[in-house]
């Protein structure tokens, strides 16, 4: 178990991720006429929610659990929460998805841009060499070699560099839609921090111990 792990609660070899409510509109953006299974997630939620579930290795399953106080959790507000925070982070993946294939259809206008300047500007290095040996002749081939590499920065940027957090971002928004989510009362006893959940996930075992 990680560092990161250990700071949440495991049920059967899952990470936990507990969320404590006190009515369902603190999920939602309030500005978002949308009903709420189609609402977008206010952003505290949304950034506590991806931090948490990005913290943890991909290669572990996660579950989300929600607290409410018991009055409000009824079958439309578990239905409105589930659907919300899957519907919420499809269209995100969906996003990064679009911000990928943008990426690299620049990264491709850029590529051959950037090699067409340093092929110029080698060809003009490979010119100078037969004018005459002078210090400006000397310092425009160091110039044009050096603006010839920089051309390639760009393209390089993006495929070495640009596109992974993008692709990260995106599988850790998957992950998030096709979590499992519960909506439980909130234990009278409060929600112990760290533990071990043993047996089934209901509110009794997700209460203090």
């Amino acid at each position: 178990m990680t560092e990161i792990e250990s700071l949440y609660r495991q049920h059967d070899g899952k990470v936990v991720v507990e969320l404590v409510l006190h009515s369902v509109i603190q999920l939602f953006n309030s500005l978002d006429p949308a009903p709420f299974h189609e609402k977008e997630l206010d952003s505290h939620a949304e950034d506590y929610i991806y931090n948490a579930v990005d913290d943890i290795p991909h290669s572990r399953e996660v579950e989300i659990v929600v607290y409410l106080p018991p009055m409000l959790v009824t079958s439309e507000n578990k239905d409105s929460i589930s659907q919300g925070i899957r519907n919420h982070f499809l269209y995100k993946a969906a996003n990064a998805e679009k911000e990928w294939r943008r990426l690299f259809r620049r990264g491709r206008v850029v590529l051959v841009t950037g090699l067409v300047v340093l092929f110029f500007c080698l060809l003009a290095r490979q010119i100078l060499p037969g004018l005459a040996d002078t210090l400006f002749n000397r310092m425009l081939q160091e110039a044009l070699l050096i603006i010839g590499w920089v051309a390639m920065w760009e393209p390089i940027r993006i495929f070495l560099y640009d596109w992974w957090p993008i692709s990260q971002e995106r599988k850790t928004f998957e992950k998030i839609a096709g979590t499992d989510v519960f909506v439980f009362p909130m234990p009278e006893g409060g929600v112990h921090p760290v533990s071990e959940i043993k047996g089934p996930l209901t509110p009794e075992s997700l209460g203090a111990l």
